[in-house]
């Protein structure tokens, strides 16, 4: 489902235009994906786009304010997985909200515990969705799978 999303995110010129379920079907399929990869990439693609648009930050954050995990949550997205969240929303590049629409994304995957790499693209995903400025440095590291790179 991933490398569904990636491919989107990578083909697509704006998450809206991803909403034609049949149009990208065909496009998935004809770029050689399987259909169960494709029918999990837009059943969680659509029910992201429910959740960003029913999800409302209820107040501003206060200063000192920090988020406490359940168990559950530490069990499926990791120490390393939520440090880099955290480290994202101290660096302003994700809000609280777009935190917790992170979380819940990464809670309905399928896999636990979800990697760091995974966690990455739900991010991308989710600033994607929103129509967020992503910078060339921070699209680096959201793209990045953790595999060696060879320098030249």
């Amino acid at each position: 489902m991933f490398d569904v999303l990636v491919y989107l995110f990578e083909n697509c010129a704006a998450f809206q235009a991803c909403r034609d379920a049949d149009s990208i079907s065909r496009q998935l399929t004809e770029a050689g994906f399987d259909d169960q990869e494709i029918t999990d990439a837009i059943a969680w693609l659509r029910d992201l786009d429910q959740v960003t648009s029913d999800n409302v930050a209820l107040r501003a954050p206060t200063a000192g304010a920090f988020r406490v995990y359940a168990g559950f949550e530490i069990g499926r997205l990791t120490p390393p997985g939520i440090a880099f969240l955290s480290f994202l929303e101290t660096e302003g590049q994700l809000t609280p909200t777009q935190r917790e629409i992170v979380i819940e994304r990464a809670l309905a995957v399928r896999e636990a515990p979800v990697a760091l790499a995974k966690l990455k693209v739900i991010v991308l995903m989710v600033l994607w969705s929103q129509q967020a400025d992503i910078d060339a440095l921070m699209l680096e590291e959201l793209l990045d799978d953790g595999a060696d790179r060879e320098m030249h």
